[in-house]
């Protein structure tokens, strides 16, 4: 399910990160992000590997836990400094990835698909922090479903932790 994403990612990406690792930008936002992007690509056909590390990626380089502009570019950068061995990604897709991190809070959409499912897969994760998702604000139909903001309000308001963070990407990591 989450091949590209496994313990050793997240545990490079934890050894810089700043915030509480189970704050409102932590962890089980990005796996929540993760579940978001993934149900979304179902109707959209984004990248899997992209709208996966985005949601890894995106808030990484947050240095609070409210208004933090230029955290999607520092998000971006960081990325920069995996190897191929942890991301494996064509010219196309590496391009993709940092548009959406760097851009995620700015922009309101992009042209490409798989930019904008990063987006929403995001988005509809609003509600954690006290924000109304609003159908307006996302790019993709498959995101403005009411069934789907539904589902994603009720996992993000009752902070809901997929199985694999425990399983897969935390299983390692003996220092947290």
């Amino acid at each position: 399910m989450i091949r590209e994403i496994d313990a050793a990612l997240i545990q490079k990406i934890l050894e810089t990160y700043t915030l509480p690792i189970f704050g409102i930008h932590g962890i089980r936002h990005w796996a929540r992000v993760y579940e978001n992007g993934m149900e979304l690509r179902k109707q959209t056909s984004a990248s899997k590997k992209v709208v996966g590390l985005f949601a890894v990626f995106h808030d990484s380089k947050r240095i609070n836990e409210s208004v933090d502009p230029g955290h999607g570019v520092r998000a971006a950068e960081f990325m920069r400094s995996f190897s191929d061995a942890y991301l494996d990604l064509t010219e196309e897709e590496f391009t993709l990835l940092y548009t959406a991190c760097a851009n995620h809070t700015e922009a309101r959409t992009n042209p490409d698909v798989t930019v904008q499912t990063c987006y929403d897969a995001d988005r509809l994760d609003l509600v954690r922090a006290g924000i109304r998702v609003d159908p307006h604000r996302l790019c993709t139909s498959a995101a403005k479903s009411p069934e789907l903001i539904a589902w994603a309000n009720e996992r993000s308001l009752n902070d809901h932790c997929p199985s694999f963070v425990d399983d897969i990407w935390l299983k390692k990591i003996s220092s947290l």
